[in-house]
């Protein structure tokens, strides 16, 4: 459960992304067709909706912002949550209008709730025409087809080999700076409060020739910052012979290379120096020091590690089946900081009330806080999943209320660590990549230093992509404010 829909979303630092869904923008080519897509859940639902509209695309689809002006709506949803169900199936009334209004319209719910439900979400939401999964995507021509004459379309088989590496994505609402870069699919990991490895599969990795080839397309279109993507980065794995992570750990003496996360952070950082290079979501079982000297080595791979720790007590770890204790956790921090300096930027999500969790063990997840001290985390309360290990094998037995109070323990520490930390960064010059305007006023722009905080400084002499040298004036638990001192400096 990486960045994603929370019940209670409190996040400090960045704006929760996951907590919105993001539409499509106008795209005027001359084509026939107009597709209207949103997008509900974490950045890999962003990524997968910008190689829909890709493949959609060749099938004779323009992209609109205007639902009414569609002839197919795309809900790419996400299935994490009960919450963010509920929120796409309440959206779908709203299409019900624009239904009558053009009877052609095809409606598909997309993602990981269309593989939870399959032909189940038919049955229940009348209005939709196609159900589609994560790894079935190519087949939406034919499926529109099919729904097009009429009949109920579906496909949500989930593939061992698709990873979309041919496919070169529509950026959808794109600030023309940053953007995400799929690397692998799926998840090897069977954390027992997670649906995510039955709604997309195993893992499979991606060719990182055209990981670097797409992050060089962006490049070359003055995009200055990517995202390397991967619901578990760390386990990267990929050989000319084998893409599958498991298939490839059997045979690994028997193929002729190994590309490892760490091989490909560095190809993908020596496409530029002025490219900054982010990635997310790290494992703490997976996170390597190969990795971290990697980071070292290349200024222009940002010091940040978004690292979930879930839980700050070993017994519910395990119950979690997250495969590190509270003692391993802690030596990859004290780790990453020994490697990449106090200043790196770490994050974490964290879950209050999971089953039996003690009140002594939820000291224990504020204690790994005051010890850790992070940046900002994603932090929710559990939601019991249909299909998990945990709904299977465990009572959810922690009454709401409970539950909800620890979160709000954890928002209230994490909100004084936030505040800590940004306090640490007051009178420190820094490099920042402007994103473009604030939200509040016209007269401020926005960026993002390398340990991921956004950073407000007044508008003046430069635009939107440009790096800014700036000195930290003032901050919030949420965000860092400052006053520039040099506009594209030789240093990035």
């Amino acid at each position: 459960m990486n960045n994603l829909i929370a019940d209670i979303d409190i996040i400090s630092g960045e704006e929760a992304q996951a907590c919105d869904f993001k539409t499509t923008i106008d795209e005027n080519t001359g084509k026939t067709k107009k597709l209207y897509i949103e997008s509900y859940g974490c950045a890999m639902n962003f990524a997968d909706s910008e190689v829909v509209a890709s493949i959609m695309k060749e099938g004779g689809f323009d992209t609109t912002s205007d639902f009414y002006q569609a002839d197919a709506i795309f809900l790419n949803t996400c299935s994490i949550r009960e919450k963010a169900e509920q929120t796409v199936r309440k959206r779908l009334t709203d299409f019900q209008r624009a239904k009558r209004a053009k009877p052609s319209l095809t409606i598909g719910v997309l993602g990981c709730m269309a593989e939870r439900l399959k032909e189940k979400l038919l049955e229940e939401e009348k209005l939709v025409d196609i159900v589609v999964g994560p790894d079935a995507y190519r087949d939406l021509p034919n499926l529109l087809s099919v729904a097009e004459e009429g009949q109920k379309a579906v496909n949500t088989f989930l593939s061992r080999e698709e990873t979309y590496a041919d496919i070169s994505p529509v950026r959808l609402n794109s600030n023309g700076i940053t953007a995400f870069i799929s690397i692998m699919r799926g998840c090897d990991n069977m954390c027992s409060f997670c649906v995510v490895p039955f709604t997309r599969g195993r893992e499979r990795s991606r060719d990182p020739h055209s990981i670097v080839a797409e992050a060089l397309d962006l490049f070359s279109k003055g995009y200055k910052e990517v995202t390397l993507l991967g619901q578990n980065v760390d386990s990267y794995k990929w050989s000319p012979e084998e893409n599958n992570k498991a298939r490839l750990n059997k045979k690994e003496e028997e193929v002729s290379t190994v590309v490892n996360f760490a091989n490909l952070l560095e190809m993908v950082a020596l496409v530029d120096p002025s490219l900054r290079i982010r990635f997310s979501t790290s494992h703490p079982k997976d996170i390597t020091d190969e990795v971290l000297y990697t980071m070292k080595k290349y200024d222009n791979i940002c010091k940040y590690i978004h690292l979930p720790a879930q839980s700050g007590n070993s017994r519910v770890l395990e119950m979690m089946n997250r495969t590190y204790d509270r003692e391993w956790y802690l030596e990859r921090v004290s780790k990453i900081k020994e490697i990449l300096g106090e200043e790196c930027g770490i994050s974490s999500d964290m879950i209050t009330g999971f089953c039996t969790e003690t009140e002594e063990e939820h000291q224990d997840t504020l204690s790994l806080m005051d010890i850790v001290k992070f940046d900002f985390s994603y932090m929710f309360f559990y939601s019991e999943r249909p299909g998990t290990l945990a709904a299977k094998k465990y009572v959810d037995d922690i009454p709401m209320e409970v539950k909800k109070r620890r979160l709000s323990e954890v928002i209230k520490k994490q909100s004084s660590s936030s505040l800590e930390r940004n306090k640490l960064d007051l009178g420190k010059e820094q490099i920042i990549l402007v994103e473009g305007a604030s939200k509040k006023s016209a007269d401020e722009f926005k960026g993002r230093n390398s340990a991921n905080k956004v950073v407000i400084v007044p508008a003046g002499n430069f635009s939107k992509g440009d790096y800014l040298k700036v000195k930290i004036t003032d901050c919030t638990p949420a965000t860092l404010f400052g006053e520039v001192i040099e506009i594209n400096p030789t240093t990035k």
